[in-house]
């Protein structure tokens, strides 16, 4: 079996806390009509680089019954910036129009099989795989981006119509897994293309 979520696949369920001081699960989104989770944290420059353009697409798209939900599951032992109170601080101060949720055990990255941050995925109305990978082409830099991936797979979506890109590699820093060196990645981990 692949280490990411083929696909066509079901949204593995969760329940997570999250910086509202709520307990979400995947259930809490059954009326949107599509779903965008998105595996990111608070330090990584791909997705400090990248946030304003994922708060561009949310707001986009969330008028059209798209929900968002971020979820850290890098480990605060690699870097102490991405545990919980740092997660609870930057929703703060930069008032993200995502649910922030937090993967301590880090269950739900592996059964999602999340690769970077940020690595997205976009679930239709009966939580099937439609998209994953990246939201950009240069998370890093996303003001010269050429491609928002993640726009592209919602428009084509909620079109109807049969999405021009279904699948690109995530680009961003790998998951930071408890116990291993910074730049570890699981073996059966690989490129998505």
């Amino acid at each position: 079996m692949a280490f990411t979520l083929q696909l066509g696949a079901k949204a593995p369920a969760f329940t997570l806390p999250a910086t509202d001081g709520r307990t979400y699960s995947l259930s809490d989104f059954k009326q949107a009509k599509v779903l965008v989770i998105f595996f990111t944290c608070n330090h990584c420059p791909f997705v400090v680089g990248s946030d304003e353009i994922t708060r561009q697409t949310v707001d986009r798209f969330a008028p059209q019954g798209v929900r968002f939900v971020g979820i850290n599951a890098n480990s605060r032992n690699t870097y102490a910036e991405d545990s919980f109170e740092h997660m609870v601080a930057r929703m703060k101060q930069y008032k993200f129009p995502w649910v922030y949720l937090h993967d301590e055990s880090q269950a739900v990255a592996k059964a999602y099989g999340a690769l970077r941050t940020p690595h997205f995925y976009v679930f239709d109305a009966e939580r099937r795989l439609v998209y994953t990978g990246r939201g950009v082409d240069t998370p890093r830099e996303a003001a010269k981006s050429k491609v928002n991936d993640l726009a592209n797979a919602l428009e084509d979506h909620l079109a109807g119509r049969p999405l021009r890109v279904p699948l690109t590699n995530p680009i961003g820093c790998n998951v930071k897994w408890d116990g291993q060196d910074a730049h570890w990645m699981p073996p059966d981990a690989c490129d998505l293309v």
